[in-house]
């Protein structure tokens, strides 16, 4: 199973979450959150985890965008529940000085190294996190780094995602 976890204001319909929903029901399912609009940690993560305990977590796909990514880091260091994989898509920078304030207690990003197979998929020109910022994340999280030339914060469908995560099935 593949857990959706998309970020601040959900995934509209055409982001590439939505659309692999829609293409593949069996295999994704979104965690849906209380507030979309001012997301906290402590309830982003403790609903995740209510989503993981419904399944094997041996057989969970994680799939953040953006702060989503930063949920899931803070649900591994929290909960320590090793999971198959985990893809995670122009993940925020929580720890930068103009981060909204809104978006509370994500700070600081858990630099854990995870001991599943972890692929970090940036942008070269990401107005939420810099490609340096994203490598820095993706070294520390012992994640595979696969960058995509001017694809802005990752939000609509691009050419190749689906190998990204089809080795998981």
């Amino acid at each position: 199973m593949f857990l959706n976890l998309p970020g601040l204001r959900n995934s509209n319909q055409d982001h590439w979450q939505s659309v692999w929903e829609r293409q593949y029901p069996e295999h994704f399912l979104r965690v849906i959150q209380d507030d979309w609009e001012m997301p906290q940690r402590t309830k982003w993560v403790s609903r995740l985890q209510e989503y993981i305990a419904r399944y094997t977590p041996h057989e969970v796909v994680l799939v953040g965008h953006s702060v989503g990514c930063a949920t899931v880091l803070h649900w591994y260091q929290q909960y320590q529940i090793p999971v198959k994989a985990a893809l995670l898509v122009a993940p925020s920078d929580v720890d930068h000085p103009q981060y909204p304030s809104y978006i509370q207690g994500f700070s600081p990003m858990p630099l854990v190294r995870m001991p599943f197979p972890t692929v970090v998929v940036a942008s070269d020109d990401d107005h939420v996190i810099s490609l340096d910022r994203a490598q820095f994340f993706a070294d520390s999280w012992g994640s595979e780094l696969e960058l995509l030339n001017r694809a802005g914060h990752i939000e609509v469908p691009w050419n190749g995602a689906e190998k990204l995560w089809q080795s998981w099935l």
